[in-house]
């Protein structure tokens, strides 16, 4: 939806699955930039606005986008129904611009199909119980899709981006990265935790939960993308899928906490109390009665982190507090990990051949992630994408195409 142009294609591309015979329910994000703009709106009027509100407002960026592509499919002769969330039944918690669905009430989504309607539903966003307005968070349009999947209980829940499918790590960090047939649920999740941007975690956690199957695929062609989808034999053989890196985090560190009972719980109950999102825990074994607890949390809620990190250190004894935000976080993902020995092994290897320090390790069944310098992040991608046998022999090559361009490329199918 980044310009009319893309509208149009959209449009076309709706049209063209439901002439097939299919019902089609499509979800949009805003236009282009108009989130971040509208953000920046807020910011000029107040430097802290309520989370109400900003809701209220970047909420108008997806319905801006249903209407203008209701108004296109309607051009080309096919009748289209526009929903904002609320009115497309997607009930959420009361917490705004973070909010989780609870219930997707699609009544008026099938009533509009029985009336061979494209649906089109505003993304990102839905409505308390109350009736207050709430968005999802960022990339939030996945959630809502894959939601309304469910609760229509469709075939399949397609994603379009701007990579024709999930590769095995960010293809402008590792040109060699090669794009993936399927993937399990599992893996996507620790892939997207990890930081890999294609699809929003919560979005994953949906479709496995509610057994959807999503095809992640490209806007700009018909080329099958990757399926992700409950695991079978054919998955389980790969040791390593994927390998994602996020940026996105700072490190914490609280020196000299005194090794009592119950000062980890006051702490990261203090930062539930806050919502601020906490990945990984690192506790050092005491020494003469003190210890040191490092973990990582976004940068978006730094300010949160340290207001209640200052008040803890006071009232435990702590010795100190400090952050690091110029960290990254590199993760390699696969289910053949669970049964394959040596994986950290090679890991920790590649990355010492390749003089990249590590200051956090966490590890799941699936996956082991580490905290390195934000500089050599991308250096570790590529170091272990080739040590774990990932590489392709072509190389990955991002082009910036004009509207016209686009055009041409949506309606050749490429």
């Amino acid at each position: 939806m980044g310009s009319i142009e893309r509208v149009k294609q959209n449009a076309a591309r709706l049209v063209k699955m439901h002439e097939a015979g299919d019902q089609v329910v499509a979800v949009v994000s805003a236009m282009g930039s108009s989130t971040d703009d509208l953000l920046g709106i807020a910011a000029q009027v107040n430097d802290n606005p309520p989370k109400r509100e900003l809701d209220m407002l970047v909420s108008t960026g997806e319905q801006v986008s249903m209407s203008i592509l209701a108004m296109a499919i309607e051009a080309l002769g096919v009748k289209a129904v526009s929903f904002t969330g609320g009115q497309a039944g997607i009930v959420t918690d009361t917490v705004h611009s973070k909010a989780k669905i609870r219930e997707v009430k699609a009544s008026r989504i099938r009533r509009a199909l029985s009336q061979g309607a494209i649906a089109i539903v505003a993304g990102f966003q839905g409505v308390t119980r109350d009736g207050e307005i709430t968005t999802l968070g960022r990339g939030g349009s996945d959630t809502t899709a894959v939601a309304v999947a469910a609760g229509l209980g469709a075939d399949v829940c397609e994603i379009y981006t701007d990579v024709d499918g999930v590769y095995t790590a960010d293809p402008r960090a590792c040109p060699h990265a090669r794009k993936l047939d399927s993937l399990s649920y599992e893996e996507m999740l620790e892939l997207s935790a990890a930081g890999s941007g294609v699809l929003q975690m919560r979005s994953v956690e949906f479709a496995r939960n509610y057994k959807v199957v999503i095809h992640c695929r490209s806007a700009f062609s018909d080329e099958p993308g990757t399926l992700i989808k409950e695991v079978d034999d054919e998955m389980e053989s790969a040791i390593i899928s994927g390998i994602a890196y996020d940026s996105s985090e700072a490190k914490v560190t609280i020196r000299g906490v005194p090794d009592t009972v119950g000062v980890a719980a006051r702490l990261f109950t203090a930062l539930a109390g806050v919502n601020a999102n906490i990945d990984m825990i690192i506790q050092n074994v005491s020494e003469d009665g003190f210890t040191d607890i490092s973990f990582t949390s976004p940068k978006s809620d730094l300010t949160r982190v340290q207001e209640v990190c200052a008040k803890i250190v006071g009232e435990v004894g702590a010795r100190e507090f400090f952050t690091d935000e110029g960290i990254a976080k590199v993760s390699i993902v696969g289910t053949g990990m669970k049964s394959n020995p040596g994986v950290a092994a090679r890991m920790f290897g590649a990355l010492a051949d390749a003089d990249i320090n590590i200051s956090l390790i966490s590890t799941s069944s699936i996956r082991t992630s580490v905290v390195v310098k934000v500089d050599q992040a991308q250096q570790a991608v590529r170091c272990l994408h080739t040590a774990f046998g990932l590489d392709s022999n072509s190389t990955f090559e991002e082009t910036q195409l004009s509207g016209e361009e686009l055009a041409k490329k949506a309606a050749k199918g490429r």
